[in-house]
């Protein structure tokens, strides 16, 4: 049905008792019809027709309403998913700037005020692998390794810098995640002394990076289990250095197995029969060292004395050479030779 343009309502009926409708009025009239009736009829016609239309006209009104109203909220519940969605996004976004820089956020009491003793700062990659839980060397925590930490010169964490990698080759990565292998000590390779001092920096690091509490408690009785193990008290050094060996191995492989489909598992008992393996090992490598330093000292010192002896021998064929020249040249001229007398 095609639409209605023009509101029913505002019709106004026709005058059909003018000239214009006599025609109309014609071929009403009869016998039983005057003219007056005929206009009345004409008239009442006009009005169902026009009532009709009225009815038309309302329910398209009522229609186009509904329509109206259902695209008015529809428009309404986009705007508000696009609101909502841009609310989300920043909220979103200020959850991210607070996780990335949450010290910016963190709450200052009132009742605080400057610490007697400096904070612990370590470097930045040291920062970014512990938050990330990735395995970290204990060399970050010593004091030499705060100290260059606190000398460096300031710049942006975001920052690119040229780095050397493990494979000798150089390229630019994140000032954050850059860092100077050449100067960072193994674990095993720490005096227990340093090793001591920086755990407990390692475990208040850790905690503040937000890792989960059994973490936590499992590295802190780890390390305490090692410092009070008997061989911690022993004479003979190499038991001391195998709790180091030991402690570094194993904290690097339960990082290892932490990321794999085995999971990871609790750290903090000492494998007695691992730690009496690795302090075996610990011996002989060491007892290699020295024997190799022995070696490499008997052959300094061998290759020393050949070196005097072939001197000494060359100089003795030297003189002997000479003696040999001055006697030939003595018996060329006591000999009867015409070269021997003068003329």
């Amino acid at each position: 049905m095609p639409r209605i343009i023009n509101d029913p309502n505002l019709n106004v009926c026709p005058d059909y008792a003018s000239p214009d409708y006599a025609n109309a009025r014609a071929q009403l009239i009869n016998d039983n019809v005057t003219e007056e009736q005929s206009i009345q009829l004409l008239r009442t016609i006009w009005r169902a027709a026009n009532d009709a239309e009225i009815d038309l006209w309302e329910g398209q009104v009522e229609v186009e309403r509904e329509q109206h109203e259902n695209l008015r909220r529809v428009q309404e519940e986009e705007q508000n998913r696009i609101e909502q969605e841009r609310i989300d996004e920043e909220e979103s976004a200020r959850k991210e700037e607070k996780k990335k820089h949450k010290h910016k956020f963190t709450p200052i009491p009132e009742d605080t005020g400057v610490p007697d003793e400096p904070s612990i700062i370590p470097s930045s990659y040291a920062i970014r692998k512990l938050d990330k839980g990735e395995y970290l060397e204990l060399w970050y925590f010593t004091n030499d390794s705060l100290d260059e930490a606190h000398s460096k010169k300031t710049i942006d964490n975001d920052a690119m810098v040229m780095s050397t990698l493990p494979d000798g080759s150089t390229a630019w990565v994140v000032a954050a995640a850059a860092r100077n292998a050449s100067s960072v000590v193994d674990d095993e390779n720490l005096s227990f002394e340093e090793f001591c001092i920086a755990c407990p920096r390692f475990i208040a690091a850790i905690e503040e990076a937000d890792w989960p509490q059994d973490r936590v408690r499992m590295m802190a009785f780890f390390w305490k289990n090692i410092q009070i193990h008997p061989y911690r008290s022993m004479r003979d050094p190499l038991a001391q250095k195998a709790l180091l060996v030991y402690q570094a191995e194993q904290r690097k492989r339960w990082h290892v197995v932490a990321k794999s489909a085995a999971g990871p598992y609790n750290l903090s008992t000492i494998n007695q029969k691992v730690l009496d393996t690795t302090r075996e090992r610990v011996y002989w490598l060491e007892r290699t060292k020295k024997d190799n330093q022995r070696d490499y000292k008997v052959s300094k010192l061998s290759i020393a004395k050949f070196r005097t002896i072939t001197k000494c021998f060359s100089r003795i064929l030297r003189f002997f050479l000479k003696i040999a020249t001055l006697l030939h040249r003595f018996a060329s001229c006591h000999m009867p030779h015409a070269s021997c007398f003068t003329p």
